[in-house]
């Protein structure tokens, strides 16, 4: 009886292990796209070399109310072929679409944001300039 007990504990405690770590790990939270200019993708990494990335969202928001900042959304890639092309492609605007994850696992990346497939690319927008004005 006592034995019984056991391996019904057990089996219970190895299946809600299991789900955590499927929920927590695995389990995909959402899907999503994000456009903004692509600022940098590095590889990097002590032990499991990721590829990270930060794009620099359009249009400017202050969390604190102290000013203007500039939003950036901080992802990985898990994906050579797209971390490859997204190389070629810094300082460009990006439309990119990404999976979020619960938790963060190291050999995925260092953020909950995974993203996996580019969706369009253009070129920057020229800039804009100040006129000066002259008080002579």
């Amino acid at each position: 009886m006592k034995a019984k007990i056991i391996s019904i504990f057990t089996v219970l405690l190895v299946l809600g292990l299991g789900g955590f770590i499927y929920f927590k790990f695995f389990f995909v939270l959402g899907e999503g796209v994000k456009a903004g200019e692509l600022n940098q993708i590095v590889y990097k990494g002590w032990v499991w070399k990721t590829y990270e990335g930060r794009l620099i969202l359009t249009g400017f928001r202050s969390n604190r109310g102290t000013g203007i900042q500039s939003n950036e959304f901080n992802f990985s890639v898990t994906e050579q072929a797209v971390a490859d092309s997204l190389m070629r492609c810094s300082g460009k605007n990006v439309e990119l679409h990404y999976r979020e994850y619960s938790g963060r696992l190291p050999w995925r990346g260092m953020s909950r944001y995974i993203v996996d497939d580019i969706l369009s690319v253009t070129a920057p927008a020229p800039a804009t300039t100040i006129p000066i004005v002259s008080n002579e």
